[in-house]
């Protein structure tokens, strides 16, 4: 009886011990099979009811087969390899807000459960792209409309770097089987239903709102009241991460709480003014139901996304053990709601949001049990003490998550939750209720939060611009957010407890990672993922140079702001001290402004009268053979493009020769055979242009206009490095290729399959083993993951037209 009550079934420690099991599961390199998993769940959910003293154990085993089982049908659902690239007639229904930007517009699309769709998307959802230069057919994508379309899909897939987003885990987590585009869509894309439904009131909503308020501040308005983000530029964005304050605007748990803190208040007031009402419904019964009913509401007008339900089910766990009559203790409380979400969606624990909500609700309950009490200076007090206990207990999860540190976050949150939360948020709140009710009535309340809105946003501006915003972490190694856990769990006990500043030391990992920088004499390249282009780090002990970034389509995607500059943080680079454009095609250079933004590189280098959108305006001075330098005992050398050679894009592109005390690399751009042959030609004739090198960059991504025989064989490379992007329309690289530089006794690895590649020119570990310095490390091996999109189709990446 004793150890029964001491853990209940659902307390405290089962909801840690589930925690740990769903974690665990999440954790793994791959999935177990689902017949054992099976078998393993109704057996842990016996011992979890009936057994007392391995109630942990057999709770850990409930979760890890629960979340692996979750998992395994989130993966079971996404396009099978065999219909990679396939175009397929379908019709659904647009759920949630179609995003509309200069040349695009994505949507997401439910397919219609019938007999009639393909078998592998059958009822799925999948996030569709409608390109078209002209913006007037896309507009008449609405919420809520159901189509008939044709799209090319293939399976989720992203790219794996450092610092990077993890678009597969997002797939797994929001169960998306597909990505994909309009083939045609001006022939074959047909309307054949109007907006219908909640997606189509949110949309109908968010067009009053911008119709009703004329000032910028609509976007914000919209976000607040509707979780409509789409007005918000990435110069927004920047400004609330800088300030730590996106948890304030993107719809979240905080607003769902907001609403029913609301309601909850209404039926309180309510039930004062009638007194007589209490005789039949008692006030708090009355409250938690109005508590329940309103999170509710705002979470159906948010499209019920992930984070609002799982607040709803944490408000609806808390009003009902009121409604039940069976209060129970803060932490008591948390743990429930937090089993309650973990059993309805084990795979929220993949979002950032998840860990946010009830670590935060967790440390505030543990320091503060007392706030709200006494008078207004001790109201005012615990607010202010709770802001600082959320800004420190949360630090470490925030620099784990988002590798980034705000230190303007406390300042700016002392400011914007009061009076957003209290002022800005009722009031487009208000006005939404009221212009549910009668079309007009609401626009004085979403003008007035407007108005209220408007004059902080240009303070937080400027505090963003100031040296307080991001500090910019290095990506650090798993045992650190544990350690700075209980660092910050240390510094918050109670005033007396000795060794607080033995603490910090607990934050170090973290805060202040290995960085893994090469010694002098050695050298170390980073290729990046970027897709189909080209980018790599060179690093030495105290420099650091960027070889192209990436591609970038004009208002589209720009892999040098979301791939390379990411990845640049997440490595620890502090500035770049030199930045090379091999050429001026967009799949190397494209990428390149946005870096040269967030890293204002000295040293701009490109190949003689380069031309081309990507590079114009950089002012690069030119990269010509012969010219070399000296950094931290590494020589860096050009050997192409010679004096006078003529602007021939791909044949024109710089070639660098990087030359440590332990190895050498060679980076080729696009050249092509003509251009490799006459290196080895040079070579031959001037021992200063050699060619042979311990790694090399497969010019042209692996194409067969490269990789001349002659060429391979000079090389003489152990590993040979290739840039490309999965599936791409190129064949790259060519099977043959792949082959020739197999068959010279070099090691191949592509970023299509293996993600960023990261190899080190270093002092052996045994000075007695030859080239043991030289160590290969892929992404996706380093950092496995269950949902590795690259295991569905083991070298595809390799295979010919």
């Amino acid at each position: 009886m004793f150890e029964a009550a001491r853990t209940p079934p659902f307390g405290k420690l089962v909801a840690i011990t589930l925690l740990a099991g769903i974690g665990a599961a999440l954790a793994a390199p791959r999935l177990f099979p689902w017949q054992a998993m099976t078998l393993l769940l109704w057996l842990a959910a016996a011992g979890w009811w009936r057994l007392r003293r391995a109630r942990a154990l057999a709770v850990f085993a409930f979760g890890f087969a629960l979340a692996s089982l979750h998992a395994a049908h989130a993966l079971a659902l996404q396009l099978p390899s065999d219909w990679e690239k396939r175009d397929a007639t379908l019709s659904g229904r647009i759920v949630d807000l179609p995003t509309h930007e200069a040349r695009r517009s994505q949507f997401r699309f439910r397919v219609d459960d019938d007999a009639l769709q393909p078998a592998p998307l059958r009822g799925r959802l999948l996030r569709l792209a409608w390109y078209d230069d002209a913006s007037q057919p896309r507009a008449a994508l609405k919420a809520g409309q159901r189509w008939r379309l044709q799209a090319r899909v293939r399976a989720p897939r992203g790219l794996r770097n450092p610092g990077g987003p993890d678009a597969e885990k997002y797939a797994l987590a929001q169960r998306l089987s597909a990505n994909g585009y309009l083939r045609d869509p001006q022939l074959s894309a047909r309307l054949l239903a109007p907006p219908t439904g909640l997606d189509a009131w949110r949309e109908a909503m968010c067009a009053r709102i911008a119709a009703a308020v004329p000032t910028p501040a609509a976007r914000f308005v919209r976000a607040l009241a509707l979780g409509d983000t789409r007005g918000l530029d990435d110069a927004d964005w920047e400004v609330l991460r800088a300030n730590g304050l996106t948890h304030l605007i993107a719809i979240s748990g905080f607003h769902v709480g907001l609403a029913a803190g609301f309601f909850a208040l209404f039926a309180r007031g309510l039930w004062w003014l009638l007194p007589a009402l209490g005789r039949r419904v008692p006030a708090v019964a009355a409250a938690s139901a109005a508590a329940m009913a309103g999170g509710l509401l705002y979470a159906a007008a948010a499209g019920f996304a992930l984070p609002t339900v799982r607040t709803w089910l944490m408000i609806a766990v808390v009003a009902g053990l009121r409604l039940l009559r069976r209060p129970q203790r803060g932490a008591d409380a948390l743990a429930l709601a937090a089993i309650a979400v973990m059993l309805a969606d084990p795979l929220a624990l993949l979002g950032a949001g998840f860990w946010l909500s009830f670590l935060g609700v967790a440390w505030l309950l543990w320091c503060l049990p007392a706030a709200g009490e006494g008078g207004w200076r001790e109201r005012l007090g615990g607010f202010v003490s709770a802001q600082g206990v959320a800004s420190l207990g949360l630090l470490p999860l925030c620099a784990a998550l988002f590798g980034q540190a705000s230190l303007a976050g406390p300042l700016a949150n002392l400011i914007a939750v009061p009076w957003w939360s209290l002022v800005v948020v009722p009031l487009a709140l208000i006005g939404t209720g009221l212009e549910t009710v009668h079309a007009g009535v609401g626009a004085f309340a979403w003008r007035w939060a407007a108005a209220c809105f408007e004059p902080g946003w240009p303070w937080f501006q400027a505090l963003a611009r100031s040296g307080l915003a991001l500090w910019w972490l290095p990506e650090p190694r798993w045992f650190a957010l544990p350690l700075a856990l209980l660092g910050a769990f240390w510094l918050l006990l109670p005033r007396g407890t000795p060794g607080k500043a033995l603490a910090l030391l607990l934050w170090l990992p973290l805060l202040w990672p290995d960085r893994r920088l090469p010694v002098p004499g050695e050298a170390e390249l980073v290729v990046l993922d970027v897709g189909q282009g080209l980018s790599v780090l060179v690093r030495t002990a105290h420099h650091s140079l960027l070889f192209d970034a990436g591609p970038a389509v004009r208002d589209g995607f720009d892999a040098g702001e979301r791939a390379v500059v990411p990845a640049l943080h997440a490595l620890g680079v502090r500035r770049l001290d030199a930045a090379v454009a091999s050429h001026g095609d967009q799949d190397h250079a494209g990428g390149l402004a946005a870096v040269l933004r967030a890293f204002p590189a000295p040293l701009r280098l490109g190949p003689p009268d380069i031309a081309g959108e990507a590079v114009r305006g950089l002012d690069l001075k030119t990269c010509e053979a012969g010219r070399e330098w000296r950094w931290d005992g590494v020589r860096l050398r050009f050997l192409h493009p010679p004096r006078h050679f003529p602007y021939l894009r791909n044949e024109s592109s710089c070639v660098l020769r990087i030359d440590s005390e332990h190895g050498s690399a060679l980076l080729t751009g696009d050249i092509g055979e003509v251009v490799e042959r006459d290196l080895v030609r040079r070579a031959a004739q001037t021992p200063a242009e050699t060619v042979r090198a311990d790694v090399v960059l497969v010019a042209h991504h692996g194409s067969a206009e490269s990789s001349d025989p002659a060429f391979v064989r000079a090389v003489g490379a152990r590993y040979a490095l290739v840039s490309s992007g999965y599936g791409n329309r190129f064949g790259h690289p060519r099977a043959d290729v792949v082959e020739r530089w197999r068959g010279a006794g070099a090691e191949v690895a592509d970023t299509a399959a293996g993600g960023a590649l990261r190899i080190g020119l270093r002092a052996p570990a045994d000075a007695a083993a030859r080239n043991a310095g030289l160590r290969l490390e892929t992404r996706r091996q380093a950092h496995p993951r269950l949902w590795d999109a690259s295991r569905r189709a083991p070298g595809l990446s390799y295979r010919p037209d």
